[in-house]
C-alpha cells in the first residue's frame, strides 16, 4: 500500500521502539512524506530531546536512519503544489496542508492519528490501528 506519513507518526517512531516503528520498518508499504516534514522535525527538536533523552545530533542521525531504513520518499512541495488550493479548502490545520496535498497528488491514504484530519473527506486517513487491522 502507498501511504503519506504524517510527521507525528515519525515522531512516535522516534520516541519509542514500538508498533509504529515496526510498521515503518517491516510492513513493506511504500511511504511518502513532504520534504517539509524535516522542517517540522527541526521545530520539535527541543521537545524530542526531552522525551527521548537523546542529543540533537543523535536525533538527527536517528531521523536519517529511520527515513532511509523505512524507505520514506521525501517529495519537494514543488512536485505537488498543484493540490495546494484543494488542500487548503479541506485541511483543518495549516501545518497539515502539505500532507493532504501530497496524498491528493499521489491519490493515496494519509497515515495519521490526528482526529481533526480524519474529519475531512478529501483523502482517506488511516490510523495506526487501521493499518494494523489491514495487515492481519
Amino acid at each position: 500500500m502507498i501511504l503519506v506519513v504524517d510527521a507525528n507518526i515519525l515522531f512516535a517512531a522516534l520516541i519509542r521502539d514500538g508498533t509504529t516503528r515496526s510498521i515503518l520498518l517491516f510492513s513493506g508499504h511504500d511511504f511518502y512524506a513532504p520534504e517539509y516534514t524535516l522542517k517540522e522535525f527541526q521545530e520539535k527538536i527541543p521537545e524530542l530531546t526531552k522525551k527521548t533523552k537523546l542529543s540533537e545530533e543523535e536525533l538527527n542521525e536517528l531521523v536519517d536512519e529511520l527515513v532511509q531504513a523505512a524507505g520514506i520518499t521525501l517529495i519537494p512541495f514543488e512536485d505537488f503544489k498543484s493540490q495546494k488550493k484543494r488542500a487548503i479548502e479541506v485541511t483543518p490545520d495549516e501545518k497539515d496542508i502539505a500532507y493532504i496535498a501530497l496524498a491528493l497528488h499521489l491519490n493515496c491514504p494519509l497515515w495519521s492519528n490526528d482526529k481533526a484530519l480524519q474529519e475531512q473527506s478529501a483523502v482517506k486517513v488511516l490510523t495506526t490501528k487501521e493499518i494494523i487491522s489491514k495487515e492481519r
